[in-house]
């Protein structure tokens, strides 16, 4: 379909945790993703043509109006839960383009930021990601017009009318019963189905689904550190041995407290990239996901209504935004 660099296999270990954070003993794992493998996912896995050849909104088709319904019909409480982080005015070597603010008068003030990264809470649209010049769905734009114009498909404008759906928390680090994961720290769909367990929740079509790995937790108490993809870079994060298991559940959104990927990796940002790119899903980077997990665990209800708005913006990337959780 589309061509990729060469990316040589990777090999890794899981250890299993036992359900409440107790210790078992470790269990190896062969999670070998190869080149080859992840190519051929490209075409078995992929969401093309799924919806339609015009499709430009993926994966968002399974938000039914039934699916909002049913995530509607979460709310017991009345409360609602940011799952925005703060902008980030101060530079670090995990903000190298942190939000300008500047007061241009007593009542007025202009906001500027280059938004997609590691830092800042935003949506990735499926004009996002490509692979050789192809978006989702073959979408092929001609790159001056796209410079010039923004793109004519695949935009966040296209998500003008809101994000209704049902929210689902995966919070590993409570799994485990630490306060966050090292960085590095690979999770496999092991991780994904023990939660389940815990939880008592199913991921299943249509879902937003979240995945807590404790990166601000960390920042808090050990300091900015590099992560994502630049050399160097290390970060907790979805194995790419997950892809499979994504598509099978039909997940509609994806979001976590980083890009939903695991680095270092020997498939560089897979899980986030493929997600994009082959299953249509739109991405949530850089969520802070505390208070969505305190307010969780205090209910023991790990399923939420979900509301996000990002702004209408023609032929854009995507978008900053400030999720919401309704419980």
């Amino acid at each position: 379909m589309t061509k990729s660099s060469a990316i040589a296999p990777a090999v890794v270990l899981l250890t299993a945790f036992a359900i409440g954070g107790a210790s078992a003993q470790p269990v190896e794992s062969d999670r070998t993703v190869t080149t080859a493998q992840y190519e051929q996912w490209k075409a078995d896995l992929t969401n093309w043509g799924r919806w339609g050849a015009d499709d430009e909104i993926g994966a968002l088709n399974l938000i039914t109006p039934a699916k909002r319904l049913q995530a509607v019909a979460l709310v017991e409480d009345g409360v609602t839960v940011s799952l925005a982080g703060d902008a980030d005015t101060v530079e670090a070597v995990d903000n190298p383009y942190p939000y300008e603010h500047e007061m241009v008068g007593i009542s007025s003030d202009r906001l500027s930021i280059r938004y997609h990264g590691i830092a800042h809470t935003h949506l990735d649209a499926l004009a996002h990601i490509n692979d050789d010049g192809v978006f989702y769905n073959g979408y092929t734009p001609d790159a001056d017009e796209v410079i010039e114009n923004g793109h004519p498909k695949n935009s966040i404008h296209n998500l003008k009318g809101g994000i209704v759906t049902r929210g689902v928390l995966v919070d590993i680090p409570r799994l485990r019963g630490v306060p966050y994961l090292e960085p590095g720290t690979p999770i496999y769909v092991e991780d994904l189905e023990a939660w389940e367990e815990y939880a008592g929740v199913r991921v299943s079509s249509g879902d937003a689904l979240f995945i807590r790995t404790g990166v601000w937790a960390r920042r808090a108490e050990e300091g900015p550190w590099l992560r994502g993809r630049r050399p160097g870079g290390r970060s907790a994060g979805l194995h790419p041995s997950v892809i499979p298991w994504l598509k099978a559940r039909d997940v509609a959104l994806m979001g976590s407290d980083h890009p939903t990927y695991v680095a270092p990796s020997e498939l560089p940002g897979a899980v986030h990239d493929f997600a994009l790119l082959y299953l249509g899903v739109h991405m949530f980077d850089n969520c802070d996901l505390k208070a969505l997990a305190e307010a969780a665990a205090e209910r023991n209800r790990w399923e939420f209504l979900l509301m996000a708005a990002p702004l209408p913006i023609r032929g854009g990337t995507g978008s900053p935004l400030n999720p919401i959780a309704v419980f």
